[in-house]
């Protein structure tokens, strides 16, 4: 057997690491701090993270050893893609894995925004009978604009058209042809934005996206549009929309990522008009299995020089 030694930094199920363990050395360092890491990878082969160790141009300096880093999910902004490439480091994630996992959040989160129903559980709990402050809408017959028509955007849209929802959507990347295939109205964002009841961000975090919802985007929406974003903290200026929110310009909104997370009890996230849950979209017994069996598979074929699925750099 090949004297393979791989790290994992942030947990990975048991059916992932069965995997590693037929071909490889494997060391379970959950929790592992950033100067812990930066002085014990040049020890190993491999690393597979998720999305609380960050994967710096200093670490991969000192990684001699080090030929593949996995993430065991989708986004790769905690590595540093350009530090990987330049130490010949291939990067791998697992981007179907965790889909029906965020998707059915999203669509939680749609829900609980169109019914209030963490204000009424939380009304209940205290003793409070709200029926009358809790007039709520429905979904079907509603808009829906999804920016980032891909996996998680795509089983959205299904779940969407579904209950009743008229869903358009932009990408950036996809052909029209592309978003049709979803059964989405291709369309550009001004127009998404001028004419969704509901928007849903399901986009990487990348430097043209950052804080691409900004105060100006927020009045192009529908006075009254409801916010829902699954996908990654930065996207959104959280002070642009704390301030949307108090204008009533948005009516209310559903995050499940922060900028800085944890972000502690903000005036956002404390906000009456927000549903705020602890990026926990990929958290299912289901979607963590698939993600630690499909990294583990990708980090082995990058160790053994086999062909990849999803290869990022």
């Amino acid at each position: 057997m090949p004297d393979w030694k791989i790290m994992i930094a942030d947990g990975l199920d048991e059916s992932g690491q069965s995997i590693l363990q037929a071909e490889a050395q494997v060391d379970d360092r959950t929790g592992i701090t950033a100067d812990a890491l930066k002085s014990q990878i040049s020890a190993y082969d491999g690393l597979i993270v998720r999305g609380r160790t960050r994967v710096t141009a200093d670490v991969l300096a000192t990684a001699k050893r080090l030929q593949v880093v996995g993430r065991a999910g989708v986004g790769v902004d905690n590595i540093d893609l350009a530090a990987a490439t330049g130490h010949d480091v291939i990067v791998v994630n697992a981007p179907r894995s965790t889909t029906l996992a965020v998707a059915e959040h999203t669509l939680a989160l749609l829900l609980a925004l169109a019914r209030s129903i963490p204000q009424a559980d939380a009304g209940m709990k205290t003793g409070h009978w709200l029926k009358k402050d809790l007039m709520g809408v429905e979904l079907h017959g509603k808009v829906l604009g999804i920016i980032g028509v891909g996996n998680i955007g795509g089983q959205v849209a299904r779940h969407a058209q579904a209950l009743g929802m008229q869903v358009l959507g932009y990408d950036a990347v996809l052909s029209g042809a592309d978003i049709q295939l979803h059964g989405v109205e291709p369309v550009e964002l001004g127009y998404l934005y001028a004419n969704s009841d509901f928007i849903s961000l399901h986009v990487p975090l990348l430097p043209e996206t950052r804080k691409m919802i900004t105060g100006q985007t927020f009045g192009l929406m529908k006075k009254g549009v409801c916010l829902v974003c699954t996908a990654r903290g930065g996207l959104i200026d959280e002070t642009a929309l704390l301030g949307a929110l108090e204008s009533g310009q948005v009516a209310g909104a559903a995050l499940d990522v922060f900028a800085n997370e944890p972000p502690g009890l903000t005036a956002l996230v404390s906000h009456p008009h927000v549903i705020a849950t602890p990026h926990i979209g990929a958290q299912t017994i289901e979607a963590q299995k698939r993600a630690a069996q499909d990294i583990a598979q990708e980090v082995m074929a990058a160790l053994r020089g086999d062909p990849l699925r999803w290869r990022v750099v």
